[in-house]
C-alpha cells in the first residue's frame, strides 16, 4: 500500500512540474540568441562605429504585423539558420550623409543591406547595387528622407550562387531623383581608411 501511495504521488508531482519546466523554458531559440549576443557586448571600446550595425543585421527585429502561424525569417534565427553580414566600414561624407553597407547570407538566400543617416536636411535618392557572381547584378532604388533619423534600405533576397564571398554591394547616394553629384559611396568590401 506504501509502494502505491508512493508511485501515485510521484505521477502527480510530476504532472505538476512538466507544463511548468516547459513554461518557463521560453520559446525554441532564444538561449542560443541570448548566448551569441552575450559574446559581443552593446559597448566595447574597440568597436568601431558601425559594429553594432552589424550586430543589428544578423539580428534583425521581428515583425509584430507577421502573421504567427507562418514562420518568418527572424523567427527561423533561432531554429538554427544564422545570418552571415559581411560589411564594410561606416563612412561620412561632408554632406552629413552617414551610411553603412554590407552583404548578408542566410541559408541559400543572399542580399545586400545599406544603413544610413540624412542629416543634410532635404531628400535624397540612393542606388544599392548587389553583385554576384557571373556578372549578376541587383540594383534597388530607395528613397532617403530628409529626416534625422536612421534608416536602412535592402535589395531583395536572392538564391546564392556560388561562394557567399563571391558578393559585393554598393550604395550610392545623390540628391533627389539622382540629379546632381555624388555625395557619398559606401560598399561592403572597402577596407578601413588607412589615413595619409
Amino acid at each position: 500500500m506504501n509502494l502505491r501511495l508512493l508511485a501515485l504521488s510521484g505521477v502527480v508531482a510530476l504532472t505538476v512540474a512538466l507544463p511548468l519546466a516547459v513554461a518557463s523554458a521560453g520559446p525554441v531559440g532564444d538561449a542560443d540568441r541570448d548566448a551569441l549576443l552575450s559574446l559581443t557586448p552593446d559597448e566595447d571600446p574597440r568597436e568601431g562605429p558601425g559594429d553594432a550595425k552589424a550586430r543589428e543585421a544578423a539580428d534583425p527585429p521581428v515583425d509584430p504585423s507577421a502573421d504567427a502561424g507562418e514562420p518568418t525569417d527572424s523567427s527561423l534565427l533561432g531554429l538554427g539558420l544564422a545570418t552571415a553580414a559581411r560589411c564594410g566600414p561606416e563612412v561620412t561624407s561632408p554632406d552629413g550623409i552617414e551610411a553603412q553597407t554590407c552583404v548578408l547570407s542566410q541559408g541559400e538566400e543572399t542580399w545586400a543591406r545599406t544603413y544610413y543617416r540624412n542629416v543634410t536636411g532635404h531628400g535624397l535618392s540612393a542606388v544599392l547595387s548587389l553583385m554576384g557572381p557571373e556578372a549578376h547584378t541587383v540594383q534597388l532604388r530607395c528613397a532617403v528622407g530628409a529626416e534625422d533619423e536612421p534608416g536602412m534600405c535592402e535589395t531583395p533576397r536572392e538564391r546564392t550562387t556560388g561562394e557567399p564571398e563571391a558578393y559585393t554591394a554598393v550604395a550610392e547616394f545623390a540628391e533627389a531623383a539622382g540629379r546632381g553629384p555624388l555625395l557619398l559611396r559606401s560598399g561592403s568590401n572597402s577596407g578601413a581608411p588607412d589615413g595619409s
